[in-house]
Formats: structure tokens, sequence, C-alpha cells
């Protein structure tokens, strides 16, 4: 069961929203908070595996909630959903931890395939959000797929395709039947090549070097 909190501060919305996603049967709503200082309260008390945050909301807004909350409890996703769409509110949001970026004219079932995606561990962007994001990205350490195949061995440049197309470790494991220990391991020496902090940045770089 993936437990949800919903952070919006309009509750015709967010009641919405909450009765649509109690209709999937592997989430369950255990808060909702109408402004950002109140979803950090409520994070550090339910622990919940997802928040679905709003960016433009009173007191406190949805990227300085999404910093505290990332800061305090790594562990919880974050996937903002809101009817903003500008570059400032999308790069801060995804620089400060969250691990997603939707609007809220998604349909309501790519919003549960999102926060499936999210609580897995990977990236989801909306389909007008990624070609921005990806755009702004600059691959680090090499940017050429023959500098990266003198960087990885095949295996390795297996892992970073799959990882690029956005799958999960256990994706990736049974794909190429390793387990998926195995498959943190080899991440763990592909980040460090690359210089980069995690899988997300990983994939991006994956996405513009080696399915481009």
């Amino acid at each position: 069961m993936i437990k949800l909190l919903l952070v919006d501060d309009q509750p015709m919305f967010r009641g919405g929203l909450a009765a649509l996603l109690a209709l999937e049967d592997d989430f369950e709503i255990v808060g909702e908070a109408s402004q950002g200082q109140e979803s950090i309260t409520l994070a550090a008390k339910l622990q919940p595996d997802v928040i679905l945050m709003d960016v433009r909301m009173p007191i406190c807004n949805g990227v300085e909630a999404t910093r505290e909350i990332h800061q305090r409890f790594p562990w919880i996703r974050i996937l903002v959903l809101t009817t903003f769409d500008e570059d400032e509110y999308v790069f801060q949001s995804l620089e400060m931890g969250a691990l997603g970026y939707l609007l809220k004219s998604t349909p309501a079932k790519q919003v549960a395939i999102a926060i499936r995606n999210v609580h897995r561990g990977y990236s989801q962007l909306g389909p007008t959000i990624a070609p921005r994001v990806f755009s702004q990205v600059k691959p680090p350490s090499t940017g050429s797929k023959v500098e990266a195949q003198a960087l990885f061995n095949e295996r390795d440049l297996e892992i970073l395709k799959l990882l690029g197309q956005g799958q999960s470790n256990r994706e990736i494991a049974d794909a190429m039947h390793l387990t998926e220990g195995t498959i943190k391991n080899h991440l763990t020496n592909i980040f460090t090549q690359l210089a980069v902090r995690d899988r997300t940045q990983a994939a991006l770089w994956a996405h513009e070097v080696l399915l481009s």
C-alpha cells in the first residue's frame, strides 16, 4: 500500500483528487494539507510514501516545503502536481528534491501511474515538462557515444540505457537476468564515473548521450 499526502490550497481540487486516487487498490490517503508549512508538519507525523505537492500556496510554497521535507526525510518521494508550468517552478522543485513534475490537466490514470513510478524511485515528468528539462541538462563528464563506450563496459552501457528509459532497479535486474544487488553495485560505480549524485542525473545523461 502506497501512503499518500495531498498538498494543495484548493479544497475542491484536493477533495476530488483524493476521491479519484482512493479508487486505486494500492493507494491510501493518509493526510491532506492546504499549505507548505502544514505539509512539513504532516510529513513528519504521518511519514507518507509519496507527497503530491502544489507549488504556489500561502504561508509556505511548495518549493520551500519540498526542500525542507527532502532534507529531513529523504526517503519520502515528492511529486509536484500543479497548474503552473513556468521553468522557475519546474527547475527549482526538481533541484530541491522533487522526483516528478506533472500538471493538473494530467488524466487521473496517468497521475496514478506517475505516483507508482515515483514511489519506486525514478523521475516522472509530464510530456510538456520533460523536453524542457532535457534541453537544459548538460551531460556530465562525457558527451558522445564513442566516449561513453570508452568509459563503460557493455554491461554498464546496457544498464544506463535501461535507466534512461525510466526502468527501476528491479526491472533492470529482471531484464538483464541479474540480482538487484548487482545492479545497485554497478550503478554506484556508474555514478562515480559520471560524477553525478543520483540515478535521476545518470538517467538524464543516458537519455541525452545513449538514447538521443
